[in-house]
């Protein structure tokens, strides 16, 4: 365990510096952060934590901006919380925003952010922004910079604490978009663990799923370059996860745990600013209001690791090892296991995980679920502005091929039924 937590840690340190305070009992450390900036910032939280994050702003005698915090976003950041948070930014001009809540809060500040900065010059329509790298465009031609960001994260969740994306949900049309820009990445970041004793077990489980998620996807078309990196990072949040994530389950209250899971959801995020992710992200944008994003990510994640099977047999050789070590996958001689064969093995075993901290591991499991959620995923992932997970993807894929190979993996998602699914030559 000592080891494990050393190299998590080191590795966060290694990647963000100073930038990034994290640990137990940090939250103190937010006024030292904030005053970098301004005697006052507008704050975007929850009441949950608006009276401590106040108390460590006074600390170093910041105030709030108009004396009270502005409420944080809904779950899968609703695009109207985007713009009522914008209104706060336009009325108070503040000199830093800080944005205390989990990922959805996190990602609307970002978001608001850049729609307060270049509304007047350049649009202040949110569709325009969503793809890649459209914001530092934007700013680069209006000469406009981004207020001061600070991101304090209160779940092991999506790292977007530590990240340039920012996942904008539209609830009329039950769909969710990207905007990735390295414009976005907050100027500090800052998560004491200890805030997340207080999550309910379904955002536990979220993220534990989407820490995984993150990594294994991220590992899965990972470029040869920046092969050694993610695999450090894989290994070490895996395993941190599925260790760690039961005992959370079988104990809210075990703090150890707590902080292995923080620091897996942050190696997470550390993955997808090494490379991208691919498929279940893709497919979880077309689950909202289904379920969350985790659950989804962690449903769709073994069908996609068989049809990527082929191509990524190193991967999942050291997957497999790592499940294996903790009673995932028994009596299976992996090395004797090749293509989709050792998809098989990694995918059930993934999901035994998924079962053994009471996730769903079918669509079907879903309430509400029926074929017509099939239809616009397919729909979706032929969006030119989702057109960055198809890219990711370790197999050569384009919107022309959505029909014939994705449309099996999520029947296969739907039913269990891992034949489904075809593989490319």
């Amino acid at each position: 365990m000592e080891a494990l937590f050393t190299n998590a840690k080191k590795l966060l340190s290694t990647w963000k510096g100073d930038r990034y305070v994290f640990g137990r009992g940090v939250l103190g450390e937010l006024g030292r952060l904030a005053v970098k900036f301004s005697k006052s910032a507008l704050v975007v939280c929850s009441a949950t934590y608006t009276e401590a994050v106040s108390a460590a702003l006074a600390k170093a005698s910041v105030s709030l901006a108009g004396a009270r915090a502005a409420p944080g976003a809904s779950p899968n950041t609703p695009r109207e919380d985007v713009y009522r948070i914008e209104t706060y930014i336009l009325q108070y001009k503040p000199d830093v925003i800080i944005a205390a809540g989990g990922g959805s809060t996190i990602d609307a500040c970002k978001a608001a952010n850049f729609l307060a900065t270049l509304g007047r010059d350049s649009t202040p329509e949110l569709d325009h922004y969503f793809g890649t790298g459209v914001v530092s465009a934007e700013l680069q031609k209006t000469g406009k910079k981004l207020c001061p960001l600070i991101a304090v994260q209160t779940s092991a969740s999506s790292g977007a604490h530590l990240t340039k994306y920012s996942n904008i949900t539209d609830p009329v049309k039950g769909q969710k978009k990207l905007v990735a820009d390295e414009a976005l990445t907050p100027q500090y970041a800052l998560f004491d663990y200890d805030l997340t004793a207080s999550m309910p077990r379904s955002i536990t489980i979220d993220g534990a799923l989407d820490a995984i998620a993150h990594c294994v996807e991220v590992f899965s078309g990972i470029s040869a370059e920046k092969y050694d990196l993610a695999a450090q990072i894989t290994e070490i949040a895996v395993e941190l996860t599925i260790q760690y994530a039961p005992k959370v389950i079988a104990n809210p209250n075990d703090m150890e745990a707590r902080e292995a899971l923080g620091m897996a959801t942050d190696l997470g995020g550390y993955a997808i600013m090494v490379g991208g992710t691919n498929g279940a992200h893709l497919t979880s944008f077309s689950l909202v209001g289904l379920t969350s994003h985790g659950s989804a990510c962690g449903i769709m994640n073994p069908y996609y690791m068989v049809f990527f099977a082929p191509k990524i047999e190193r991967q999942l050789r050291l997957l497999g090892s790592l499940f294996k070590k903790h009673g995932y996958i028994i009596e299976k001689n992996l090395d004797a296991l090749s293509g989709k064969d050792l998809g098989l093995a990694v995918a059930q075993a993934m999901l035994a995980f998924s079962k053994s901290i009471g996730a769903p591991t079918t669509l079907k499991d879903l309430p509400r679920f029926n074929d017509t959620y099939i239809d616009k995923a397919l729909e979706a992932a032929k969006d030119p502005q989702l057109e960055m997970k198809l890219k990711n993807m370790p197999v050569p894929f384009t919107s022309a091929l959505v029909d014939e190979y994705m449309g099996p993996i999520l029947r296969a998602a739907a039913s269990g039924d891992f034949s489904l699914i075809k593989t490319m030559n």
